[in-house]
């Protein structure tokens, strides 16, 4: 008879294998993984309330824990982030736009920056799926988009930040980054002296650009080249009027003027405001930008701050997964659970399989891990 050592070298009563937990050295599973981390980046629950929370159910999960558990979260789910970063760069037209994040450090707090890079190729009739990278920095200097976008020379849609403008420059390498200007943000300067000063010349500019956006809402979705010579023949003759008509109004006025100020910001980046109408696949707007810094906005509410640059880094990779999931119609929360319980074991070559957009169909016959 075999001593028990013996028996389990041969294997004759080795049991069933240990199950898999997504953190090592962990015991929680996927589906309290996701819970959290989505409750965190996605509901803007801070970790404490969540601990909190738990804590009126009986369950004892300090703040560290969370904490910890937010962080191998993060670091296995980067290979994905990498993918989704790597999708975006591939666009032949991006959306770029950045917003301000409070981040602890000593003797006081900084502002940090998340910047968000989108590529949705929807409007012109895009297959490719949509998807949002996010950075994090420590501040709004331009080198960080220029670090962020350094292998990239399509189209940028953005505001008139200074800190893009070496993307734009033409030695660049590996190619000059294609200025394409927001008419929200040319707009919204004459809006505000339309609605509060009711300034004439602003209300009738409004009027005027509100007119162009009410053809572009016509376009939405079309393909490219018919996107281009629709805008040609419908669009072009009230730009050419719009523009006729603001370098007349703003040769009468004082450079001091919030009217001619506003106007200003159009007519000195004209060339960028115009180039919708000769490639199809810009947009008139950066709102796609706007829309996905939202969410960011309304976490900053709740959880007030970043706890450190780290801190910061790790959101930027959760907001990537969370707003590209959600681009794709797909819920991310259920997503996440299922991606945690299975990446580890999952063929590095077919890493793709996990991505938002391909989720419903490599997920088939995988049930979530408890």
């Amino acid at each position: 008879m075999r001593s028990g050592c013996e028996a389990a070298i041969g294997g004759a009563d080795r049991g069933p294998p240990a199950p898999f937990h997504p953190i090592a050295r962990g015991r929680a599973g996927a589906n309290l993984l996701a819970t959290i981390v989505y409750g965190k980046f996605g509901e803007h629950q801070p970790l404490n309330r969540q601990s909190e929370g738990f804590a009126r159910e009986g369950i004892e999960l300090s703040v560290s824990t969370l904490a910890d558990w937010v962080g191998a979260c993060t670091a296995a789910l980067m290979p994905l982030v990498v993918l989704i970063r790597a999708h975006v760069l591939a666009a032949g037209r991006i959306h770029g736009d950045d917003t301000t994040v409070p981040v602890l450090a000593s003797p006081k707090t900084v502002t940090g920056r998340l910047w968000a890079y989108v590529r949705d190729d929807r409007p012109f009739g895009g297959a490719a799926a949509p998807g949002v990278m996010f950075h994090y920095s420590r501040d709004r200097g331009g080198e960080h988009p220029c670090r962020h976008l350094a292998a990239y020379a399509g189209i940028l849609q953005a505001d008139a930040y200074a800190g893009f403008n070496d993307l734009y420059h033409p030695a660049r390498k590996p190619g000059p980054v294609t200025e394409a200007a927001c008419w929200s943000h040319g707009r919204r300067k004459l809006f505000v002296l339309a609605d509060v000063a009711k300034a004439p010349l602003a209300i009738e500019a409004v009027r005027r650009i509100d007119a162009i956006f009410a053809v572009e809402r016509d376009l939405n979705g079309l393909p490219a080249s018919q996107r281009q010579a629709m805008r040609q023949a419908r669009v072009a003759p009230l730009v050419r009027s719009l523009e006729a008509w603001m370098r007349g109004e703003r040769s009468k006025l004082s450079r001091h003027a919030e009217v001619a100020k506003a106007m200003d910001y159009m007519l000195k980046r004209w060339a960028a405001f115009t180039r919708f109408l000769d490639d199809g696949r810009i947009c008139l707007t950066n709102n796609a930008a706007e829309r996905e810094l939202r969410g960011v906005a309304l976490g900053r509410k709740a959880w007030l701050f970043a706890g450190s640059d780290r801190g910061g880094e790790r959101a930027a990779a959760m907001y990537s997964l969370i707003a590209t999931a959600k681009l794709n119609g797909v819920d991310p929360r259920a997503w996440l659970a299922d991606v945690l319980a299975r990446i580890a074991d999952h063929p590095a070559s077919r890493l793709h399989e996990l991505l938002p957009w391909h989720w419903p169909r490599a997920g088939e016959g995988h049930s979530l891990a408890a």
